[in-house]
């Protein structure tokens, strides 16, 4: 039998030798592209597992019940607002923040009140379970507080509040978050109408030319250097040439601007040519001219596709750290600028410089960076995914 069958198939005329090599060699690549696969999602599952066991515990913070007596002698130094031996366990910044305190509440002054005040991250880390520099005698009474119900640990509303510090306890994210809102609406009033109109020239009104297609080969490029190159152009342009106040908002947004713009007019021209040719002509036969068939029918519905690029574009602009660090937005900036003009920095150059630190606080902090980034990020993805399945029309 096994030899009828070797010699059945010596006659087929449809018979491929190498046909069995050709399945073996498709099964082997199938099993390749599985295997990696399965490790590219191991590796995200392992990424997104470390980052939120590190960040969760960034989201609490270690406060102490003490008596704080208000007076002239506690306002010149803030240390003696507090017995001796709570010295090491409150926070340095919570007591320099007294004299605010007075101001906003005046009714305080020449009163001792029992209140609840921000622990020092040494004492926060030891609740945690991390990495700590405390004395034995300080870890005593730091359980003697424990065990008496004066010492918790509470929701870290400081996280988002605080603008950064240098005190680990009392950083937060709201001057990087403010930072970023401020950059990323100069990034879009500029790179959004610019990027639109471009793409809209280049696929409708353009001429099939040399220079049309140096044009196009030149945006195509510019999508594909790297994100520093623009921080160069921008230091060069904007601060040196321009002299723009160094680390605004307004510089950084032109700077992202520069780098949303090929993204920006690539994906709008992708959305453009996806309208059938049809329409264009149909408003040709009613006597339309080209601007009335782009400005009343293709462009609006082109525009769930140039939307989404256009957030995809944002989303991008946002998570970048290296045009940033050129232009000087990575400097410590603790206050939330009120102006595009002011100095201020953004979210991911923030965490970059508390990656740095050395205080263990100040991990967990920006692992809870990275999650409330990833948050935002993934967030604009959902929303221009929705965007597009809403307003897409189906041909």
């Amino acid at each position: 039998m096994i030899t009828r069958k070797k010699k059945n198939k010596q006659h087929n005329p449809f018979y491929d030798p190498s046909l069995k090599a050709r399945h073996t060699s498709a099964a082997r690549f199938k099993k390749f592209t599985l295997t990696s696969l399965i490790f590219s999602i191991a590796f995200l599952a392992f990424f997104l597992f470390d980052i939120v066991g590190k960040g969760i515990p960034a989201f609490s913070v270690a406060y102490v019940k003490v008596d704080i007596t208000f007076n002239e002698k506690s306002i010149e130094d803030t240390r003696f607002a507090v017995e001796k031996e709570y010295r090491e366990v409150v926070s340095r910044a919570w007591l320099r923040d007294i004299p605010h305190l007075l101001k906003e509440n005046p009714q305080l002054m020449n009163t001792t009140q029992n209140i609840w005040v921000l622990a020092d991250d040494q004492v926060d880390q030891y609740l945690k379970g991390h990495h700590y520099k405390l004395k034995e005698k300080e870890i005593a009474f730091i359980n003697e507080l424990y065990s008496k119900g004066l010492i918790e640990k509470k929701f870290n509303t400081i996280f988002f509040t605080n603008g950064d510090s240098k005190i680990p306890e009392y950083a937060g994210l709201y001057s990087g978050i403010i930072g970023s809102i401020l950059t990323l609406i100069i990034t879009m009033l500029v790179a959004f109408p610019i990027g639109v109109m471009t793409a809209i020239y280049l696929e409708e009104f353009a001429d099939d030319n040399k220079f049309t297609r140096f044009i196009e080969i030149n945006i195509n490029n510019l999508a594909a250097i790297p994100a520093i190159l623009f921080g160069l152009l921008g230091l060069a342009i904007f601060i040196n040439l321009f002299g723009m106040p160094r680390s605004s908002p307004l510089v950084g947004g032109l700077t992202l601007a520069l780098m949303t713009l090929p993204i920006i007019i690539v994906s709008s021209r992708a959305a453009l040519r996806a309208v059938p040719d049809n329409i264009r002509q149909a408003g040709y036969g009613l006597g339309l001219n080209k601007i009335q068939v782009t400005r009343d029918h293709v462009l609006p519905l082109a525009f769930p596709g140039v939307l989404t690029g256009s957030i995809l574009g944002l989303a991008h602009a946002m998570g970048e750290t290296a045009p940033l660090i050129i232009i000087g937005m990575i400097a410590f900036i603790p206050d939330a600028p009120s102006m595009v003009t002011q100095a201020a920095t953004v979210m991911p150059a923030q965490l970059f410089t508390w990656a740095g630190m050395p205080e263990g606080m100040y991990i967990e902090k920006t692992a809870a960076g990275i999650m409330v980034l990833l948050t935002i990020l993934i967030s604009l993805n959902t929303i221009a995914i929705y965007l597009r399945k809403k307003f897409e029309v189906k041909w």
